[in-house]
Order: C-alpha cells, then sequence, then structure tokens
C-alpha cells in the first residue's frame, strides 16, 4: 500500500462511503484508490463518509462568520464597571470556564457572541444591572488544521477566522512535485456527519473555481499525482541510461 493511502486511512479509520451524491466532485470521480462506492446509501449514520460538492460551514458559525470556542481556548473575560471581576480563564477538558459568582460556565462549541450573552444573562440575573461583557479570545488550540500528503511541510497549522484553502496549502510550503493539484481533499466532520470534498487548487488559482474557507478542525489531503511519479521515473530511468552509456565509451 502507498504511503498517502496509509495517511488517508489513519485520518477516518473504517469502511469509506460515499452517499447521497449527485456529482462526485468539483474535478470529476475521486480516485477509486481513495474511495469506496457502496451504492444505495443514503446517509452517514454509520460513521462512513460521505462525499459532498461543497463543504458546509460548521454548526453556529453563523455562516462561517463567527469562530466556536474549544477545550484549552484562553479567554479575557471583562466587564465593564466591575474590574475585580476580569479573568483570564483556559477553557478546560470538558469545554467549561469558572468565573466569579456564577460558577462553571460551558463555552465549547459557542462562539464568541454567544458566551458573552450568556455571561451576561447570569450576571444580569442575581448580580449586576444591565452588565456589558467582552470576551476575547487570547489563544485558540481548537483552531488548527492539519495538512498532510503531497505537500513540502506536512503538519498542524493554526488559521485564522478567515482562512482559505490556498493559505494553508501555502503555510504547507506548496506542492511537492509530484502532487496533484485536482485531488486535493477537504474533509470536516459536522453534526455527527463526516464529510469530504474535492477541490481542484488548479481551477481555484486560475479564477474557475472560488477560494473555500478552512475551519480548526479540517484535515487537507494532498494527493499524489501517477502521471508525474510516471515522469519522474522516466527521468531518473533516461538518466542512468545516458550515463550507463556515456561509462561504456570511455576509453
Amino acid at each position: 500500500m502507498r504511503l498517502i493511502d496509509r495517511l488517508f486511512l489513519a485520518i477516518v479509520p473504517g469502511f469509506f462511503v460515499l452517499a447521497g451524491c449527485t456529482s462526485t466532485a468539483n474535478t470529476g470521480a475521486a480516485p477509486s484508490d481513495v474511495l469506496s462506492l457502496k451504492t444505495g446509501a443514503t446517509s452517514t449514520g454509520d460513521g462512513s463518509l460521505q462525499l459532498v460538492k461543497t463543504l458546509p460551514p460548521p454548526f453556529g458559525t453563523d455562516g462561517g462568520s463567527e469562530q466556536l470556542l474549544s477545550a484549552n481556548d484562553v479567554l479575557e473575560v471583562s466587564i465593564f464597571q466591575a474590574d475585580t471581576l476580569n479573568r483570564t480563564v483556559q477553557v478546560d477538558s470538558a469545554g467549561r470556564i469558572s468565573m466569579p459568582l456564577i460558577g462553571v460556565v460551558q463555552a465549547a462549541g459557542k462562539s464568541v457572541r454567544q458566551l458573552e450573552q450568556e455571561l451576561e444573562r447570569a450576571y444580569g440575573k442575581s448580580y449586576l444591572q444591565s452588565p456589558d461583557i467582552t470576551v476575547f479570545l487570547k489563544e485558540s488550540a481548537g483552531q488548527r488544521v492539519t495538512i498532510d500528503g503531497e505537500v513540502a511541510k506536512a503538519g498542524l497549522y493554526p488559521v485564522t477566522a478567515n482562512a482559505t484553502l490556498l493559505d494553508v496549502i501555502a503555510m504547507a510550503g506548496g506542492f511537492r512535485d509530484i502532487a496533484d493539484q485536482n485531488k486535493v481533499y477537504v474533509f470536516r466532520e459536522i453534526g455527527g456527519r463526516k464529510l469530504v470534498a474535492n477541490y481542484s487548487v488548479a481551477e481555484i488559482r486560475s479564477g474557475r473555481l472560488g477560494n473555500p474557507r478552512i475551519y480548526g478542525g479540517d484535515v487537507v489531503m494532498v494527493f499524489t499525482s501517477q502521471s508525474r511519479v510516471a515522469m519522474n521515473n522516466l527521468k531518473e530511468a533516461l538518466g542512468v541510461a545516458v550515463n550507463a552509456s556515456r561509462l561504456a565509451v570511455i576509453p
């Protein structure tokens, strides 16, 4: 099994299914060595993978305009005219923060604005009149994306609220020479559904396709171009043959 296939299997274990798709991808059918087709499947309730033409934004992000908080994020909470209640807090592994007077509050999975509103309701209920609360995301642990496959520097990278596919490819140092720019897959889990879309970076760069947003938790996988591998092998073989012929004629 090729290295790129093993990397793929490590990301989404189990049996992969293309379900409920009228179109396989932005650039045509998915390669047969990447995904398996199970005809008649209409959902991914069994944890299988669903190929979609375009990935929707994560739930609760207001169409992608909001960033969701996650465990280990560090927040600065400021309460106007109540400085003694201000805190720098870290979201714990259960997704909660602890604030003076009101105690534990669930933070993970909410946007900054949603958390501000919840804190204002909690403090306004018993302690403060019309509280004005600001939450600032100081450090984000959850806003990272995994970039793997045929890129110069595969790894885990932090992303901003407006990161795009081209941005994260650039973070990883661009494509290796054997990468297939038409086989760039983005994986995203939404509401328990595992989704994947195939994007052609070549067409994005040419302006024929839009540059999709990338969110924390996404996995970007760049697959190998078999034609490029074959060409490199051919060049290598020709180089060996030429060198051998030169050696043969040396007196």
